[in-house]
This record gives C-alpha cells, structure tokens and sequence, in this order.
C-alpha cells in the first residue's frame, strides 16, 4: 500500500472512532417528566334550607308538689293506717287521733244550745207581752227596748252555740287525718302514742309524682340568641311546637314526651343562667325527685343556613375555612366562615357562602390553592365507588384472584 492511501485510511479511522464517542459516549440529556394529573376532589353543591337544631341540657326531676301533713288539732297519735314509704291516694286515712277531748266539747256545746233554746224562747215570750202593753201606753219606751234587746241577745247566744257545735264536729273530724294529694309518703313519722301538736308536727310529707317536673337551665347568651331567632321566624314558636324528650344515666329514654311549662323572668346571679322547667306524665312513677337526667329540646329548627360537613371544615390563622371550587375554571378558593353552630350532618353557616357553590369536602390533601382541580360531585362518587366495590365482591363473598 503506497503511504498516502494508508494516511487517508487512518484519517477516515480517526474521524470514524471521534464520531462515534460524540454519538455513543456523550451522556443523553435527562427526559422531561409529564406535568401532574389534575387532582380529583369531591364536592357537594351548597344549597340553603332550614335544619333542626338539637338542644341538650342537664336536668333534675322536682316532685310536681311536695305536701307536708300536719294535724290541724292537738292529740295522742292512736294510730297509723299506712306504711312509711308506701304510696297513698288522695283522701286515704293516714292517722287517728285521739277524738275523746272533742267529742266532750261537742257535748258541751250541744248543752250550751239547749240552754240558749231555752232562754230564747222565754225572752220571745217576753218581748211579746212588753210589746203589747208598749201599744197600749201601758210599758214604757225603755221596757220595751230592754226587752227587744233580751231577745236578740238569747238569738246570738244560740248562734254562738252553733257555731261551737260546728266546731267541735270540725275537730273531731280532723282527728282522722287524711292524704291531701296523691303520692308517696316520707319514710319517717312520729311513732303511735307520741303527741301531735297542731299546725306544727309534721306527721309525713307527699310528694305528688304525677304530673313530674323536670328543671334544667340555660345560660343567658344562648336564651337571648333563641329569642330573637323565634322572633324573626315567619310564625314564632309556641310552647305547643316544641316537643321535650328525656334520656337516663344508662341511655335509654324515658317513653312519654313532655312539654315546656314555664320559664323563669329573671337570670340566676350567680351561674348567669335561666330555670327553665318541663313538666312530664308519670303514672307509673319512673321519674322520682331529685334524679339527673338529659333533656333533649325538638322542635326548633335554624331557617335559611347552610349545612357544611366537619370534614369540610379547616383551621389557619385567621379562622376556620373551607375550599370553594371556582365555576369559571375549576380553581380552587380558601373561603373563611363563621360557624353558627353544630347540627346534623355538620356545622351551620350562616354567611360566607353562597348558593350554587361547589364546597370541597374530599381530597382537600391534594388541593392547592389557585391550582385547577377536577371536581366530582361527592354522591355519583360514592355511588361509582360502591359499584366497583359490588364488581369485585363475588355472590359468595370471596374475593376471585386474576
């Protein structure tokens, strides 16, 4: 081979291998990573409506009337008709009293009547004549006074005796003491042969169960912010609209609904609260005085409010807020509310909002404020993945492997 065929060989060899290090050996340039996908997010379309607003309050059943049983005589307590404890009926005999001392009295007085009778009769036989002989110029004008004036004293006298008479049969009435009201008796009560003195022994106490009252209390912010919420309703509540419910320490609930009965008109200075008390029917006597229960308030509804469920709902530092879908394109908005108060389903919102607005209340994780969206309405979310849960379950239960 002559020298410049194989200079122009080697040449054509050089550019050859330099070739093929920049088309090899050079690093390649990194490729692009796609843009993110849009992320998907739930939302429910806010709509204004009315909702119940639940009510709960601490209370404690009161006797409907706590009657305290004192003798209206004095006297040897002879006997007790009753169990201590036991309930009793109206007009059922609780003691006996010793009636001997009264009964003497009515004797007496039945004396003093006959005797009144008798000096009545001579004073009318005896004006009679003094009259007759006034006629006649015979008796002076001052016989005859004296006379009328005996005979309307022995009239008085007899009255007087009859009003003793009615009294001594009221005392040995009242030595039968008798149930005042209905309900059941105190455990305590003075011992047979002890000494009842009038209108100060306390014999026993009943208290009255049917009807019961329930008291329970609210503060004074809520009373006045339930006031003005009746007030600016169409047709303002009356106690007949509101239904009251009770519920016991073991959580069952106490079968017969009650009714709203009077609310106090002045504010408790030292808790800043208002007594409220409901009053229940209680034939069978479950409710018994003094026994703590939780009073639940239905009937009362917010108008005109929104309902955004908790998990809607996020903290920052100005305040709860919620995430609004933009219409215009699918943008996603922080919104800061004001919650109103908590209710079924969620918080209510009174302003902030508006009807017609999509409110993101799943994959708020993957939302950016600004930042575009995909938003699927929360129920056909649901119902898709229902469905696609029900494609995988077989008939049998058992899940089939691919």
């Amino acid at each position: 081979m002559e020298p410049r065929s194989a200079a122009v060989a080697v040449s054509a060899l050089i550019a050859v291998a330099v070739g093929a290090y920049f088309y090899v050996g050079r690093p390649s340039e990194p490729p692009r990573k796609p843009p993110p996908p849009i992320p998907e997010v739930g939302v429910v379309e806010l709509r204004r409506a009315d909702v119940p607003l639940p009510l709960t309050y601490a209370g404690r059943v009161a006797g409907f009337r706590n009657v305290e049983v004192r003798p209206q005589v004095g006297g040897l307590i002879l006997k007790r008709e009753y169990a201590e404890g036991a309930k009793v009926k109206q007009n059922d005999v609780l003691f006996r009293l010793d009636e001997r001392p009264y009964q003497a009295a009515l004797d007496r007085a039945n004396a003093q009547l006959a005797q009144a009778q008798a000096t009545a009769n001579q004073a009318e036989e005896n004006f009679r004549r003094v009259e007759e002989l006034f006629h006649r110029q015979v008796a002076t004008a001052k016989q005859f006074e004296e006379a009328r004036a005996a005979r309307d004293q022995a009239q008085a006298t007899i009255q007087a005796a009859q009003a003793d008479i009615q009294t001594a049969k009221l005392n040995i009435e009242f030595t039968t003491i008798k149930a005042p009201v209905t309900g059941a008796t105190s455990l305590q009560s003075p011992p047979e042969g002890s000494l009842a003195l009038a209108q100060q022994t306390v014999l026993t106490t009943i208290t009255q169960l049917d009807p019961a009252y329930v008291n329970f209390a609210t503060s004074e912010s809520e009373f006045l912010q339930l006031r003005e919420m009746n007030r600016a309703r169409e047709r303002p509540l009356t106690p007949d609209d509101i239904t009251v419910r009770l519920q016991f320490g073991d959580v069952s609930s106490y079968p017969e609904p009650g009714k709203l009965d009077v609310t106090a008109s002045t504010v408790d200075p030292k808790t800043g609260t208002l007594q409220i008390r409901s009053v229940f029917q209680n034939a069978g006597g479950v409710l018994l005085p003094n026994q703590f229960v939780r009073v639940q308030i239905i009937g009362i509804s917010l108008q005109d409010v929104f309902v955004v469920p908790e998990r809607a709902v996020s903290q920052g530092p100005q305040g709860p807020f919620v995430y609004i879908v933009n219409s215009s394109n699918n943008g996603v908005a922080a919104r800061p509310i004001k919650l109103d108060r908590e209710v079924e389903g969620g918080w209510a919102v009174r302003a902030g909002l508006e009807s017609g607005e999509k409110l993101v209340v799943e994959g708020m994780m993957r939302v950016r404020p600004g930042a575009p969206v995909n938003p699927v309405p929360l129920d056909s979310k649901k119902s898709d993945q229902a469905s696609s849960d029900a494609e995988k379950q077989p008939a049998n239960g058992v899940s089939q492997a691919k």
